[in-house]
Protein backbone atom coordinates (compact mmCIF):
# COMPACT_ATOMS: atom_id res chain seq x y z
CA UNK A 1 0.00 0.00 0.00
CA UNK A 2 1.40 3.62 -0.92
CA UNK A 3 0.51 5.82 2.23
CA UNK A 4 0.42 9.71 1.77
CA UNK A 5 1.18 11.31 4.97
CA UNK A 6 0.16 15.56 5.33
CA UNK A 7 1.73 17.80 7.93
CA UNK A 8 -0.57 20.89 7.31
CA UNK A 9 0.87 24.20 7.72
CA UNK A 10 -0.15 27.55 6.29
CA UNK A 11 3.20 28.86 4.91
CA UNK A 12 4.67 24.74 4.53
CA UNK A 13 2.17 21.98 4.34
CA UNK A 14 5.17 18.84 4.63
CA UNK A 15 3.98 15.95 2.61
CA UNK A 16 5.41 12.50 2.44
CA UNK A 17 4.30 9.07 0.53
CA UNK A 18 5.57 5.82 1.66
CA UNK A 19 5.34 1.99 0.41
CA UNK A 20 4.30 -0.22 3.37
CA UNK A 21 4.82 -4.03 2.43
CA UNK A 22 3.59 -5.62 5.76
CA UNK A 23 6.03 -4.54 8.55
CA UNK A 24 8.11 -2.48 5.54
CA UNK A 25 8.29 0.79 4.73
CA UNK A 26 9.84 1.90 1.50
CA UNK A 27 10.40 5.82 1.43
CA UNK A 28 8.72 7.06 -1.67
CA UNK A 29 9.42 10.94 -1.46
CA UNK A 30 8.47 13.95 0.80
CA UNK A 31 8.78 17.77 0.56
CA UNK A 32 6.96 20.95 1.37
CA UNK A 33 4.10 22.66 0.05
CA UNK A 34 5.01 26.12 0.16
CA UNK A 35 2.88 29.17 -0.53
CA UNK A 36 5.14 31.90 0.90
CA UNK A 37 5.27 33.30 -2.73
CA UNK A 38 1.59 34.60 -2.08
CA UNK A 39 1.32 37.80 -0.43
CA UNK A 40 0.97 37.62 3.20
CA UNK A 41 -2.70 39.15 3.42
CA UNK A 42 -4.12 36.37 1.10
CA UNK A 43 -5.25 33.56 2.95
CA UNK A 44 -7.54 32.22 -0.32
CA UNK A 45 -4.58 32.21 -3.01
CA UNK A 46 -2.26 30.58 -0.06
CA UNK A 47 -5.16 27.66 0.50
CA UNK A 48 -6.01 27.39 -3.25
CA UNK A 49 -1.77 26.58 -3.27
CA UNK A 50 -2.16 24.23 -0.35
CA UNK A 51 -5.62 22.05 -2.27
CA UNK A 52 -3.49 22.18 -5.54
CA UNK A 53 0.11 21.26 -4.18
CA UNK A 54 -2.09 18.28 -2.30
CA UNK A 55 -4.01 17.31 -5.73
CA UNK A 56 -0.53 17.73 -7.97
CA UNK A 57 1.87 14.90 -5.19
CA UNK A 58 -1.74 12.66 -5.55
CA UNK A 59 -1.16 12.82 -9.22
CA UNK A 60 2.38 12.32 -9.05
CA UNK A 61 2.38 9.47 -6.69
CA UNK A 62 -0.93 7.76 -6.56
CA UNK A 63 -1.33 6.91 -2.77
CA UNK A 64 -3.84 4.37 -1.85
CA UNK A 65 -4.59 6.60 1.71
CA UNK A 66 -3.82 9.28 3.51
CA UNK A 67 -3.14 10.59 7.43
CA UNK A 68 -3.30 13.72 8.24
CA UNK A 69 -2.28 15.52 11.73
CA UNK A 70 -5.23 16.54 13.47
CA UNK A 71 -4.50 20.34 14.92
CA UNK A 72 -5.15 21.40 18.14
CA UNK A 73 -5.71 24.67 19.98
CA UNK A 74 -2.74 26.94 20.53
CA UNK A 75 -1.91 29.93 22.56
CA UNK A 76 -3.13 32.21 20.23
CA UNK A 77 -6.43 31.04 18.69
CA UNK A 78 -6.07 33.45 15.48
CA UNK A 79 -3.01 30.59 14.84
CA UNK A 80 -4.95 27.68 15.01
CA UNK A 81 -8.28 29.01 13.14
CA UNK A 82 -5.26 29.72 10.12
CA UNK A 83 -3.94 26.76 10.84
CA UNK A 84 -7.30 24.75 10.87
CA UNK A 85 -8.13 26.24 7.62
CA UNK A 86 -4.81 25.13 5.81
CA UNK A 87 -5.71 21.32 7.23
CA UNK A 88 -9.55 22.04 5.92
CA UNK A 89 -7.45 22.91 2.50
CA UNK A 90 -5.52 19.59 2.49
CA UNK A 91 -8.13 17.09 3.86
CA UNK A 92 -10.53 18.70 0.72
CA UNK A 93 -7.81 17.70 -2.21
CA UNK A 94 -7.41 14.05 -0.33
CA UNK A 95 -11.14 13.84 -0.08
CA UNK A 96 -11.72 14.99 -3.92
CA UNK A 97 -9.17 12.58 -5.13
CA UNK A 98 -10.93 9.60 -3.42
CA UNK A 99 -8.57 8.89 -1.04
CA UNK A 100 -9.70 7.72 2.26
CA UNK A 101 -8.18 9.88 5.53
CA UNK A 102 -7.14 8.86 9.13
CA UNK A 103 -6.26 11.32 11.52
CA UNK A 104 -3.49 11.51 13.97
CA UNK A 105 -2.76 13.62 16.75
CA UNK A 106 1.02 14.56 17.21
CA UNK A 107 0.95 12.98 20.32
CA UNK A 108 0.11 9.91 19.05
CA UNK A 109 2.84 10.42 15.89
CA UNK A 110 5.44 11.39 18.51
CA UNK A 111 4.43 7.88 20.22
CA UNK A 112 4.34 5.70 17.44
CA UNK A 113 7.70 7.45 16.01
CA UNK A 114 9.92 8.33 18.35
CA UNK A 115 8.13 6.41 21.59
CA UNK A 116 7.33 9.39 23.92
CA UNK A 117 4.86 12.20 23.24
CA UNK A 118 7.53 14.99 23.93
CA UNK A 119 9.83 14.57 21.35
CA UNK A 120 10.97 17.22 19.77
CA UNK A 121 11.31 18.47 16.05
CA UNK A 122 15.36 16.92 15.87
CA UNK A 123 14.37 13.73 17.63
CA UNK A 124 11.13 13.05 14.95
CA UNK A 125 13.53 14.01 12.04
CA UNK A 126 16.79 12.04 13.70
CA UNK A 127 14.28 8.81 14.06
CA UNK A 128 12.60 9.16 10.41
CA UNK A 129 16.13 8.58 9.09
CA UNK A 130 16.60 5.76 11.15
CA UNK A 131 14.09 3.87 10.78
CA UNK A 132 13.70 4.72 6.13
CA UNK A 133 17.66 4.43 6.30
CA UNK A 134 17.42 8.05 4.60
CA UNK A 135 21.04 9.53 3.33
CA UNK A 136 20.16 12.70 5.53
CA UNK A 137 17.55 14.62 8.26
CA UNK A 138 14.63 15.29 6.20
CA UNK A 139 13.18 18.79 7.13
CA UNK A 140 11.12 19.55 9.75
CA UNK A 141 7.70 19.64 8.13
CA UNK A 142 8.45 16.55 5.68
CA UNK A 143 9.85 14.74 9.09
CA UNK A 144 6.45 15.07 10.49
CA UNK A 145 4.66 14.57 7.42
CA UNK A 146 6.54 11.02 7.52
CA UNK A 147 6.06 10.47 11.08
CA UNK A 148 2.45 11.05 10.44
CA UNK A 149 2.75 7.99 6.89
CA UNK A 150 4.25 5.81 9.29
CA UNK A 151 1.81 5.95 12.24
CA UNK A 152 -0.69 5.34 9.83
CA UNK A 153 1.50 2.43 8.27
CA UNK A 154 1.52 0.64 12.21
CA UNK A 155 -2.13 1.85 13.25
CA UNK A 156 -3.84 1.74 10.01
CA UNK A 157 -3.42 -2.08 9.52
CA UNK A 158 -4.85 -2.72 13.88
CA UNK A 159 -7.81 -0.28 13.65
CA UNK A 160 -8.79 -1.97 10.27
CA UNK A 161 -8.77 -5.83 11.67
CA UNK A 162 -10.43 -4.38 14.66
CA UNK A 163 -13.08 -2.53 12.82
CA UNK A 164 -13.94 -6.10 10.65
CA UNK A 165 -14.25 -7.70 14.37
CA UNK A 166 -16.21 -5.33 16.19
CA UNK A 167 -17.89 -1.38 14.90
CA UNK A 168 -16.16 1.15 15.91
CA UNK A 169 -18.02 4.10 16.45
CA UNK A 170 -15.60 6.94 14.66
CA UNK A 171 -14.67 9.73 16.79
CA UNK A 172 -15.14 13.20 15.12
CA UNK A 173 -13.24 15.36 17.03
CA UNK A 174 -12.22 15.99 20.54
CA UNK A 175 -14.12 18.21 22.69
CA UNK A 176 -11.14 21.28 24.10
CA UNK A 177 -11.75 22.73 27.51
CA UNK A 178 -9.13 25.23 28.83
CA UNK A 179 -6.77 24.17 26.22
CA UNK A 180 -7.66 19.86 26.96
CA UNK A 181 -8.95 17.77 24.97
CA UNK A 182 -11.89 15.69 26.27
Amino acid sequence: MRILGIDPGLQRTGFAVLDVDGPRLRYVASGTISTLEAPRGELPLRLKLIFEGVGEVMRRYEPQAASVEIVFVNVNPQSTLLLGQARGAAMAALVAGGLPVAEYTALQMKKAVVGHGLATKAQIQQMVQRLLVLPQLPGKDAADALGLAITHAHAGASLAALSRVTPLARRAHAQYKRGRSY
